[in-house]
């Protein structure tokens, strides 16, 4: 059995960071989730060995006082849209936090650091990349015993792919999609958690990088169509040309980050394939899992519906 761990979380309740908080609890793991506000994130006090803490995570001495005793810090912090033109909020929750983080960690003497990146960090031209590029320099020269994430889009219940096109084509007989030849190998959010999990465990991990990527290539149109399939729908995804996908971004970037659907900085980055040659999961003896196993089953059903199809299952 693995030691028991005190491992500090940034980023805990948010859909990949419930998973890995989950797979962290149970291989016996006692945990701190660092969040804005406590009151709001009650589900993880289901957990006897997880705590939720309300902290400031861009204040250096908060951090470093929450950071006190704990044996390994994990920072899921990523933002994927901006306020406005340019690249600030991708800076600030990047750049600017991975620095104080590690300003922190030193502060308190923690060791270990485990970071979530993006797939083709530091690649083309959108601040998104840039920023998870230069996050991932900061990091590397840190001096900390570190391990970097690299996922292509995280599928699973609640996620921001299926979930996100579902309800649009349900009520869209027409979708029209910008970057709809952009590639991505899914990557399912278990296994994701699976490989912080596996990675804190072992030290041949530290100062690895790991791409995380599911077994398959798709378009981006491809997983829109598979998406009305699941559901039972006949749509046309219609792509759209080059020049008006980037009008469409261009358009939205006047909402505020939390409204937009789509952004300027969106289409830069899906000029990126979302792939890897290197399957870092394998390499962690993780079996990737293939969306179809899985889409089916939480697309078009609510959370509500699923956790009474598992009590039924049980009984």
């Amino acid at each position: 059995m693995n030691k028991s761990l005190k491992i500090v979380i940034l980023g805990g309740t948010g859909f990949v960071g419930r998973s890995i908080v989950h797979e962290l609890q149970a291989a016996g793991h006692q945990i701190d989730v660092l969040s804005r506000n406590r009151e709001l994130q009650r589900e993880l006090g289901i957990y006897p060995s997880v705590r939720t803490l309300s902290t400031n995570v861009y204040d250096q001495a908060a951090l470093t006082q929450k950071f006190a005793g704990a044996d390994a810090v994990i920072n899921l912090v990523g933002v994927l849209q901006n306020n406005g033109f340019g690249g600030k909020d991708f800076d600030t929750a990047h750049v600017k936090l991975t620095d104080t983080v590690i300003a922190a960690m030193k502060a308190a003497q923690v060791p270990r650091l485990l970071q979530m990146s993006s797939l083709r960090a530091g690649e083309g031209d959108s601040h998104y990349l840039r920023s998870r590029g230069e996050a991932e320099a900061r990091v590397k020269a840190s001096g900390l015993a570190w391990t970097l994430f690299q996922p292509s889009v995280i599928f699973g219940p609640g996620d921001g792919l299926f979930c996100r096109f579902a309800p649009l084509l349900k009520i869209a007989p027409v979708l029209p999609l910008a970057r709809a030849s952009a590639r991505f190998q899914p990557v399912y959010v278990k296994d994701v958690a699976a490989a912080f999990a596996t990675a804190l465990s072992r030290p041949e991990a530290v100062g690895k990088t790991y791409p995380l990527v599911g077994p398959r290539t798709y378009t981006l149109a491809e997983l829109v169509r598979y998406t009305a399939q699941v559901l039972g729908l006949k749509r046309l995804v219609l792509p759209l040309p080059n020049l008006i996908g980037r009008i469409q971004g261009l358009l939205f970037d006047v909402l505020p980050a939390a409204l937009k659907p789509f952004s300027s900085d969106n289409y830069k980055s899906l000029a990126v394939d979302s792939t890897s040659e290197h399957d870092g999961l394998g390499e962690l003896g993780i079996r990737r899992t293939p969306l179809e196993l899985v889409v089916p089953e939480y697309i078009g059903r609510s959370e509500h519906q699923r956790h009474l199809d598992a009590y039924r299952a049980e009984r």
